[in-house]
């Protein structure tokens, strides 16, 4: 049965939700599902933008062919290629071997690898050319590396409305409501989304924002998540500018993250967290690498301005949950960062040494003077120590 939403005369949401998916990607863990978004135009020509993941086929195709009520479809947008928007791409044009498809030319090769047997006419557009449909005339602004090479966002001029492919996107299912509102957005779900998904490539992201701030926009409508309408946008901007700008989003922000085997590197950072709190610190968040999923740790290491990294010496090397976290830290290239560094070795400490090879690459970061290495516990004599990393720390964000 047909699910669609009406958003203005013309113009329907026609996308679904996915609840029973535990993995976006097969690597995110995810609570609440995630939706697929995708929206048609009623005009004197109709027009699809994207289509949808497999899991909502079949609610998809109900509202589509609702709609269209047996016109053709004369126009299939396509933004993005990833197959949890372009799965359908290949049964739709089955479906309606009339319809033109209106995509960047790396698009159009990504189609054909996926669908070799797609039998259609193509409109290659580049940034600045314009589709009309009717009442609505439709240009396209290129956004290479958001988070693919082909992705372009498709703009509306009449509507104002920007059709932004997976920025500005969020984890999470749609429960009725299409719009953004306090009850159906989750900021550290949105910041989880685009770190982990997009983060990697934020000049390229800050190259679509100067763009964006040269149009007006009314509306948002990303492939995942709510709409986002005029009066949440200003505030949408401003933290996905410090997300690709890599600035800390709260500059009073400390993170500490740990991995311990037998509790002793634990009861250090513990002792270290109560000592940066009692200096005044507030924004102070501690996790054990083993129990939190790394895209989490991923969010947070872009929300704080400090990072306080404790670790075992294992394998002459660091602690494997530590290591997988910063190996995925760096592939998201994230700068502009204090770091303190903590150690544990029993016999002979390495952990150190390798976690700041690890993060080597990355660019802009502070590495705090002070840092500790201890002999399988924390010794009396070691407190003075830790209260001088604790007096860094939080002097950084103070």
């Amino acid at each position: 049965m047909h699910n669609e939403v009406k958003i203005k005369e013309g113009l329907y949401y026609v996308g679904g939700s996915d609840r029973r998916i535990e993995l976006f990607e097969n690597v995110y863990p995810l609570v609440n599902g995630v939706s697929y978004n995708s929206y048609l135009y009623l005009d004197e020509k109709t027009c699809l933008l994207d289509t949808v993941d497999s899991s909502v086929t079949g609610v998809y195709f109900d509202n589509i062919d609702f709609l269209l009520d047996g016109r053709k479809l004369d126009y299939l947008i396509v933004d993005h290629m990833e197959p949890d928007h372009a799965a359908n791409i290949g049964e739709l044009l089955l479906r309606h071997p009339e319809t033109v498809v209106v995509t960047s030319a790396m698009a159009k090769k990504f189609l054909l690898n996926y669908f070799p047997e797609a039998k259609c006419e193509f409109l290659i557009v580049k940034e600045g050319d314009t589709l009309n449909i009717g009442k609505h005339t439709l240009t396209f602004v290129m956004a290479p590396m958001v988070h693919w090479p082909e992705v372009m966002f498709t703009y509306d001029v009449d509507e104002k409305i920007l059709y932004s492919a997976d920025a500005f996107g969020t984890f999470g299912a749609l429960n009725g409501d299409i719009y953004k509102s306090d009850k159906n957005f989750d900021l550290n779900e949105a910041r989880r989304y685009y770190t982990n998904i997009v983060g990697k490539y934020g000049d390229q992201v800050m190259n679509v924002l100067k763009k964006a701030a040269n149009i007006e926009i009314e509306m948002i409508c990303p492939l995942h998540g709510p709409i986002h309408k005029k009066e949440d946008i200003p505030e949408l901007l401003k933290v996905y500018t410090a997300w690709a700008s890599y600035t800390p989003e709260d500059q009073d922000g400390v993170m500490i993250a740990y991995s311990s085997v037998y509790g002793n590197t634990e009861n250090a950072v513990s002792i270290l967290a109560s000592k940066i709190a009692q200096l005044g610190v507030r924004n102070l968040v501690v996790y054990d690498v083993s129990k939190t999923h790394s895209s989490v740790l991923v969010a947070e290491a872009f929300r704080v301005k400090t990072i306080v990294l404790a670790a075992t010496t294992y394998n002459m090397n660091v602690f494997v949950k530590m290591e997988d976290f910063l190996h995925d830290l760096a592939n998201h290239c994230i700068r502009n960062r204090n770091i303190a560094l903590l150690e544990n070795g029993s016999w002979s400490p390495a952990a150190k040494a390798n976690m700041k090879r690890i993060l080597e690459p990355l660019k802009n970061i502070n590495y705090l003077e002070h840092s500790l290495t201890i002999a399988s516990s924390l010794k009396k004599e070691q407190l003075p120590e830790l209260e001088e990393i604790a007096k860094e720390v939080a002097a950084t964000v103070l």
